[in-house]
């Protein structure tokens, strides 16, 4: 079985392991991203994390948490086969002699590739996912204005052509590009750091699943730490609405966040996000390593 073969089966793992681990966090993430500001002299519709959870459950029951998890989960072979089969793609360009262990530095390098390659996949991936996860914030919305909310992910995307054609699939697609390249450099170069600071040098062959979980966690916590902003830009760009959009791009969105809410309106749902990041990504990792050990 080729290398490229073996990413992608194992890729599929890992992505598979993340989705179900972290989806829910992820729910709780889009749905303080992109709730209204309120009016003047009134509350936001949730008050954090644990009450939008709250909320979210009484309305639709637990399966609430895992709304939208059809698009990413139809597409999620695709998207993780894709960022660790280029990932080792620019390992095998990278490395100076086969088999020997990719630097920090070259693991970033790999990480860029992969960051670029899948931002093409995931951010129409991610429109449907979030305008799903934000459908009650949209729901209401949509109420004053007549207007029915589409409910599952195929009605979603023909809403969306509809309104706005096939490109407005890629709406976001800048942020996901800034959130995705600089993302996927951190994660694999602090994922592979870890290991060799666990490792005690460049060979971590011999490391055992505790010590890829630690690493794992934290390059998922580390990812979330230096491109946060740029997924907030990115959900409240992709569940703007199409036919009488409140932002023209994602500096105009920028602004007017900033002009509401401050620098923490960047950060909403940063608690979820990082509360996700770390059993979701370790359990990616995990899941990856144990594919590939078992497919030789």
């Amino acid at each position: 079985m080729g290398d490229v073969v073996k990413d992608l089966a194992a890729g599929t793992v890992g992505g598979a392991a993340n989705l179900f681990v972290g989806h829910p966090f992820d729910t709780i993430k889009v749905k303080l991203q992109s709730q209204p500001a309120p009016a003047p002299g009134q509350l936001p519709k949730y008050a954090g994390a644990i009450d939008a959870v709250k909320q979210t459950v009484a309305a639709e029951g637990p399966r609430g948490l895992y709304k939208g998890m059809g698009a990413p989960l139809a597409t999620v072979a695709a998207f993780n086969a894709l960022l660790f089969s280029v990932r080792g793609q620019m390992e095998a360009l990278l490395r100076s002699e086969p088999g020997v262990p990719l630097t920090v530095k070259q693991q970033c390098i790999a990480g860029v590739g992969a960051g670029v390659a899948v931002s093409f996949l995931a951010c129409p991936t991610e429109l449907i996912k979030c305008r799903l996860q934000a459908q009650s914030s949209l729901a209401e919305a949509a109420a004053a204005s007549g207007v029915a909310v589409p409910k599952g992910p195929i009605e979603v995307a023909k809403h969306v052509v509809r309104d706005a054609g096939a490109r407005g699939l890629f709406k976001g697609l800048v942020p996901t590009l800034a959130r995705e390249v600089p993302g996927n450099a951190v994660i694999f170069g602090v994922y592979e750091a870890v290991k060799q600071y666990l490792a005690g040098g460049p060979d971590t062959s011999s490391l055992g699943r505790g010590s890829q979980i630690i690493a794992g966690g934290l390059a998922g916590a580390a990812f979330w730490l230096s491109v946060y902003p740029t997924d907030v830009v990115k959900s409240v760009i992709q569940v703007d609405d199409h036919r009488n959009p409140r932002y023209s791009g994602s500096l105009d969105a920028v602004r007017k966040i900033l002009a509401a809410d401050g620098v923490k309106g960047l950060y909403k749902g940063f608690g979820p996000a990082m509360a996700r990041s770390v059993p979701a990504n370790a359990a990616t990792f995990v899941a990856y390593e144990i594919t590939r050990s078992a497919l030789g």
